[in-house]
């Protein structure tokens, strides 16, 4: 399915992707996801997926070009040049954090989303990245992951960085108290060696055991692997995964 998305103006260097129902409708249930470029993790087939079965629905997907997907680099070298900024101690993570913020409170300023049904989601590295966004804005109340990178130093291209309190400080379990209290699915393969299975499921648990509660609203789903690495994600997760956004933001 082709999906087509709009670039609107946000802030000073700060570009914000569109695609769904028309902006003069008012506010609507809306999704952020990332995995790429902006307009790349909107229109661009596999990766776009999640958001192809949101097409037709009355929910709204935004998206912001992640650190190094800038168009012209190719994004197998981007986690290679965001672990040179950390080496180098830039943080681009969180100065990206801070656009997605200023995109934020323009859509919900000029009223393009209903900010009581507000969902984050990523793919791989993009998991991450929602993961900090949800720790910043609570009002991201549902978070979804597929294959998730949830500790940075356990990428390839960190590897000799790991001692780095910069880059420990992007392990996720250290902010599981900070979003515990949301809706959160996370899909994973069970032979993961990408961004380790194993550490996704310990992510998982931190976020159960932080929120303390009898029935914590969390839930990880392994299947099969599929992939290079066994980092793949097959349609069917997918279409899983938008149904249960679908279903969280009709509901709010």
């Amino acid at each position: 399915m082709k999906i087509h998305c709009s670039a609107i103006h946000a802030a000073p260097g700060v570009t914000l992707y569109h695609t769904g129902p028309a902006l003069d409708h008012g506010p609507l249930p809306s999704v952020f996801y990332f995995s790429l470029s902006g307009p790349d993790s909107l229109t661009l087939d596999p990766f776009n997926q999640p958001i192809q079965f949101l097409s037709g629905k009355m929910i709204r997907a935004f998206s912001l070009t992640l650190p190094a997907h800038e168009e012209g680099l190719s994004p197998h070298d981007a986690l290679g040049v965001w672990a040179d900024d950390f080496s180098k101690g830039k943080d681009c993570l969180d100065e990206f954090l801070t656009q997605v913020q200023t995109a934020l409170d323009f859509a919900i300023r000029e009223r393009f989303i209903d900010p009581t049904r507000l969902a984050v989601a990523g793919l791989s590295r993009g998991g991450l990245t929602s993961f900090y966004l949800a720790a910043r804005e609570p009002r991201f109340r549902f978070i979804l992951g597929f294959a998730p990178l949830t500790k940075l130093s356990l990428a390839k291209e960190f590897h000799g960085l790991e001692h780095l309190p910069l880059v420990h400080s992007y392990d996720s379990s250290s902010i599981a108290p900070l979003i515990s209290d949301r809706h959160i699915r996370l899909y994973i393969g069970n032979r993961d060696t990408r961004v380790s299975t194993r550490a996704c499921f310990d992510f998982s648990m931190h976020l159960v055991d932080a929120a303390k509660t009898r029935t914590p609203q969390i839930e990880l789903i392994i299947s099969p692997s599929v992939g290079q690495m066994g980092h793949g994600t097959p349609p069917s997760i997918f279409q899983q995964g938008a149904a249960w956004l679908e279903e969280c933001l009709s509901h709010g």
